[in-house]
């Protein structure tokens, strides 16, 4: 099976003729990370003028490329066994391999890879001719979302197979810390964007789970690109998935443990990191977190996963097997590690709605209520 799209250039659509407004001086706290003096450019403008960039090329894309784990069950995934006749295991081993979302980067060929790098390009060059600081605060934080995860995206798939995305390096440099990404002139890396931009201009921590780290331990790929109006409902879907999820909070002792993400963060939005980190989780949490957080009393991020969040585990198999669903040939054959990863996921969803468990979500809008904001997605 081979995922075919094309990107159009998104550039007619997107480059706007804009007049250039001084950045503001960036307010920061003594506690906070020290900003670079080339990011300052980036700090959004208070007049929010009323355009949008229109993502859709991206969004068919993502719909093509991403297969959803389902919601976590909070359980560790059975222990893998090496094939017949040899000690190597192909695929996933890890216990959190039936959790969050994936990438299809095993069908990917170089000229669907090579699209990826185009399109951050043209996302690169409509970030340099727009005015990007003076557009509305949600449209410039879809804006960096999605340069930040097309970029991972591009990089890991022209990498593939590798197991681990933090072992990719851009001129001996490590994926996360090379500055491939230019926008206005100014070089910057994935890390850049999260640390250097987005962290010390929005002060709400749900910007966390919008990038995608590469890895399983990380937070979920959603299948839409980000756009100022979805951008609140798929953040709260993000951090609702990831904090309930096995990778994201576990309980040791009287010590709730949390993944690595928060560390990051931690200089921006979680500066008493026990107290700040709990209360966060704690607006996130289902009755079963909410169990955990009432029999713990600190907080410790020591969770992490770096395993690649594709389907085949970073691996080429020389293999192949007829791929079933429900008991019938799907048309198509896949490497039999894959095809194990796949029946583990259609049986835990067939667990799931066996519990009554929702799988999916719907999402309404265009829908008034009394004592909505005038933006009701708006992320300061």
């Amino acid at each position: 099976m081979t995922t075919q799209f094309l990107f159009r250039s998104v550039a007619a659509a997107a480059l706007l003729s804009l007049g250039s407004v001084a950045a503001p001086s960036l307010a920061q706290s003594a506690a906070m990370p020290q900003v670079q003096a080339q990011f300052v450019q980036f700090v959004p403008a208070h007049n929010g003028k009323p355009h949008r960039i229109d993502y859709s090329i991206w969004d068919e894309a993502l719909k093509n490329l991403v297969i959803s784990m389902g919601p976590s069950m909070r359980k560790s995934a059975a222990s893998r066994t090496p094939s017949i006749g040899t000690r190597r295991i192909y695929g996933h081993r890890s216990r959190y391999r039936l959790e969050g979302s994936r990438i299809m980067f095993s069908f990917l060929e170089a000229d669907v890879t090579q699209t990826f790098t185009e399109y951050r390009k043209d996302l690169e060059q409509t970030g340099t001719n727009l005015d990007l600081q003076s557009l509305p605060r949600n449209e410039q934080l879809a804006f960096w979302l999605n340069l930040h995860n097309v970029a991972m995206i591009e990089q890991i798939a022209l990498a593939w197979p590798i197991r681990q995305p933090r072992d990719i390096k851009i001129g001996g440099v490590n994926l996360d810390d090379a500055k491939f990404i230019t926008v206005n002139g100014v070089a910057m890396s994935p890390k850049d964007i999260r640390t250097q931009i987005v962290y010390p201009n929005w002060k709400d921590p749900l910007v966390i789970y919008g990038f995608w780290r590469g890895d399983i331990g990380g937070p979920s790929i959603q299948r839409e690109a980000y756009n100022g109006e979805n951008l609140g409902d798929l953040l709260d879907k993000g951090a609702s998935e990831l904090v309930n999820s096995l990778r994201g909070t576990q309980k040791n002792g009287s010590t709730l443990l949390v993944s690595t993400i928060y560390s990051e963060a931690a200089p921006f939005y979680f500066q008493d990191f026990s107290r700040d980190v709990r209360n966060h989780i704690a607006e996130y949490s289902n009755a079963d977190l909410q169990e955990i957080l009432s029999k713990t009393e600190d907080a410790k991020a020591s969770i992490s996963e770096p395993d690649i969040a594709d389907l085949a585990g970073g691996h080429r198999e020389s293999t192949a097997n007829q791929y079933e669903t429900n008991g019938l040939a799907n048309g198509f054959r896949i490497p039999p590690s894959m095809a194990r990863l796949l029946a583990e996921r259609e049986r835990k969803y067939d667990l799931l709605i066996r519990q009554g468990v929702r799988t999916g979500t719907v999402t309404f809008s265009n829908i008034d209520l009394p004592g909505d904001p005038e933006v009701k997605t708006e992320i300061e």
